[in-house]
């Protein structure tokens, strides 16, 4: 059984950053391509990053340049470095096992909130 856990969410201020980890375990994670979506309120969910069993990465143009997703194959964790956070990055982020670097797989963890506020 598939089991994505999140951590490292919280409430930071405009400018700040954050680190997010999900640590996978049910899956053999080296050949798994791995990826972080977010969903706002009111709006759908969408991909922020995702790095593949090569180390391939896919980033929304919007967190481009902030943000950098990381795996690390001995820990099968996979972390989203989040920097200059802005307010339109607050949301609930998810982190997703199976799909491609472009679309999700169907296992997803239960999400962490992030929150951008002075």
């Amino acid at each position: 059984q598939v089991q994505l856990v999140e951590s490292g969410g919280g409430l930071v201020q405009p400018g700040g950053s954050l680190r997010l980890s999900c640590a996978a375990s049910g899956i053999y994670f080296s050949i798994y391509t791995m990826g972080w979506y977010r969903q706002a309120p009111g709006k759908q969910r969408e991909l922020v990053a995702a790095i593949s069993s090569g180390n391939s990465t896919n980033y929304a143009n919007s967190v481009r340049g902030r943000f950098t997703i990381s795996r690390d194959n001995a820990k099968n964790t996979v972390d989203l470095q989040m920097n200059s956070l802005k307010p339109e990055d607050t949301a609930v982020y998810y982190c997703n096992a199976g799909g491609t670097i472009y679309y999700g797989g169907t296992s997803w963890g239960q999400g962490t909130q992030v929150t951008v506020s002075s």
